[in-house]
């Protein structure tokens, strides 16, 4: 390739990938002597765990555990579980995460007289 249009093609090349990482994201500052500079965002590489999502997963299916006891009281809940308990593998998943903790009792005796 001739000289001048090999560097123009990098150029190009350099303002394509500046523009697709502008896209994603910038910050712009002021330098001390007064240039006005913008930066894309720096994309952080990994993994990272929301965990106020799911302090917020917990916390619903707390509640709607709870909801689900004061509904149909403590007898009939058990007896679901138990039904649940004798199911496929995935059942029996579910009856363990539905059984009964003091976190859901305690939460369905708070909530229980709004219901009844």
């Amino acid at each position: 390739m001739y000289g001048p249009s090999k560097k123009f093609d990098e150029r190009l090349n350099d303002i394509r990938r500046k523009h697709t990482a502008m896209a994603r994201g910038y910050s712009t500052e002021i330098r001390s002597d007064g240039l006005i500079v913008v930066k894309p965002y720096v994309r952080r590489r990994g993994f990272s765990i929301p965990v106020a999502g799911i302090v917020m997963l917990l916390a619903g299916l707390l509640f709607f555990k709870a909801f689900i006891l004061a509904a149909v009281g403590p007898e009939l809940y058990d007896e679901r579980i138990a039904k649940l308990d004798e199911g496929t593998f995935v059942e029996q998943g579910g009856a363990w995460v539905m059984q009964i903790e003091p976190a859901t009792e305690y939460f369905a005796t708070v909530i229980g007289p709004i219901f009844r």
